[in-house]
């Protein structure tokens, strides 16, 4: 059974975008996955298609109006979870990224203006809101494409090695170590020694020091939780002190 994607979008033609060319649009054309849009503008009642009105309270800009939100989401099937692109949401992580990927697809919603009514999360409580990062966009298509090759590229023979997917970034709790390649010296600079040195076991721990080096001076935040779970004495074991 193939991975289906159904976005919820003003702006269909958006989809497959980049998605629909290298890995990703092999994949597409193989079956391995499918992408489905669905106008949320079809769902307006009013001979002008309205689907946003002025915040409530005053303010400025426009919010998705829940009658139009509502009959969009009911459209589609239950069985896959849906992903709300909201920069109030929780930022996505590559755990949960795995756990979509493993399923059989995601709809997602894509905002649009101010953001979404509230009440539709309070009707559709299986609604996650979720977060690309600590940014604001013009609108959740390109966070939902984002989203979307990260579960693609993870579907199987999707990359071309089995394992292509699993040394890297935040799949073991920190990110990557350095890459490097021919030619070996490069404007006076050279492919560190360890790596041509051919020995296996001091290659895995340079690179899992540089992991954990890099972590620790660019993303404080995942390496306080690594170093953490380092720390946490496992389940029934008591620390001693």
């Amino acid at each position: 059974m193939s991975f289906a994607a159904t976005i919820l979008t003003l702006y269909p033609e958006m989809f497959p975008g980049p998605l629909g060319v290298s890995l990703a649009g092999r994949a597409l054309e193989r079956g391995d996955w499918s992408c489905e849009t669905v106008q949320i503008r079809n769902f307006a009642t009013d001979k002008h298609r309205t689907v946003d009105d002025t915040p409530a309270g005053g303010g400025a800009g426009m919010v998705l109006k829940p009658d139009v939100l509502g009959a969009a989401i009911a459209s589609v099937g239950k069985g896959r979870p849906i992903l709300a692109m909201t920069p109030r949401g929780k930022p996505i992580t590559q755990a949960r990224i795995r756990e979509i990927a493993a399923g059989p697809g995601v709809a997602i919603l894509c905002g649009r203006f101010e953001g979404f009514d509230e009440r539709i999360f309070e009707a559709y409580p299986r609604i996650e809101q979720v977060s690309l990062a600590d940014i604001v966009l013009s609108g959740g298509e390109t966070a939902a494409l984002a989203i979307l090759d990260a579960c693609i590229r993870l579907l199987p023979g999707v990359m071309g090695a089995p394992d292509s997917g699993v040394e890297e970034s935040y799949e073991n709790g920190l990110i990557e170590y350095p890459q490097y390649t021919r030619p070996q010296e490069w404007e006076g600079r050279t492919i560190p020694e360890v790596l041509r040195s051919g020995d296996h076991a001091k290659i895995a721990a340079w690179r899992k020091a540089r992991s954990e080096e890099d972590t620790r001076l660019r993303r404080p935040d995942l390496w306080d939780r690594y170093s953490g779970d380092r720390d946490r004495p496992a389940s029934g074991a008591r620390r001693k002190d």
